[in-house]
């Protein structure tokens, strides 16, 4: 009598964690989904286009008059995590929307999520126009051209 009951909880667990591994079938990573699982972090890093050195120019000032240098460096960790390497970790897409909507991602986006628990504070959404954050972008790239992508491969 026992050892019908000893497979059905075998069988019950063996099938219990197949359903939980995977993340939706198809075994392994896919192509179109990278293993962090948001969607806007598919695609080229942002590094690998040209950097647009006005852009960057404007970037530079913004970068301080908007008060990113209070929580963010290149190199060092203030409040918010270092962001040397980042172009070579993230899709433009995915560093567009972060300082656009930081709320919102942090609800969404897996990146985000593992970010806040990691720093445990909150970006503030700065209300930030979408030229602004082009030269952002622009102003990061341009810092991160010397920096191998090797360098931070392991930071979010």
């Amino acid at each position: 009598m026992k050892a019908p009951f000893v497979w059905t909880l075998v069988i019950g667990g063996a099938l219990a964690l197949a359903g939980c591994g995977g993340g939706g079938g198809g075994g392994g990573t896919s192509s179109t989904t990278p293993p962090t699982g948001s969607p806007l972090d598919v695609g080229p890093r942002a590094a690998e286009s040209p950097v647009n050195a006005e852009l960057a120019t404007k970037g530079e000032g913004l970068f301080k008059s908007k008060t990113c240098s209070t929580c963010h460096a290149f190199g060092a960790r203030i409040t918010g995590p270092d962001l040397v390497g980042v172009t070579h970790r993230r899709t433009e897409a995915w560093m567009r929307k972060q300082m656009l909507q930081p709320d919102v991602m942090t609800k969404e986006d897996p990146i985000a999520k593992q970010l806040l628990g990691q720093y445990a504070v909150q970006m503030p959404n700065l209300m930030l126009k979408d030229e602004e954050v082009s030269a952002l972008i622009e102003f990061i790239k341009q810092k991160d051209q010397a920096t191998p992508a090797s360098t931070s491969a392991s930071a979010p």
